[in-house]
């Protein structure tokens, strides 16, 4: 695994969980299917995959999708 800039992945990793709960599960979504996304311009497809990581982890805390609240 080739080094990454950390701190690069984690400004996209915010910037992606700032567009909100139902974003963030459309850009797993289109991640999963090997899409691509604004947040994923320039990044190797291994820094796409810990992104990726990232964003399950943290929405892994939530039973449904996006609550309605």
């Amino acid at each position: 695994m080739s080094p990454f800039d950390r701190y690069r992945l984690e400004a996209r990793l915010e910037a992606l969980c700032g567009k909100g709960c139902r974003q963030v599960w459309q850009s797993i979504d289109v991640l999963e299917q090997g899409g691509d996304l604004p947040e994923t311009q320039g990044l190797s497809a291994e820094e796409c995959r810990w992104l990726l990581r990232e964003l399950k982890q943290i929405m892994a805390v939530y039973t449904d999708r996006c609550s309605t609240v």
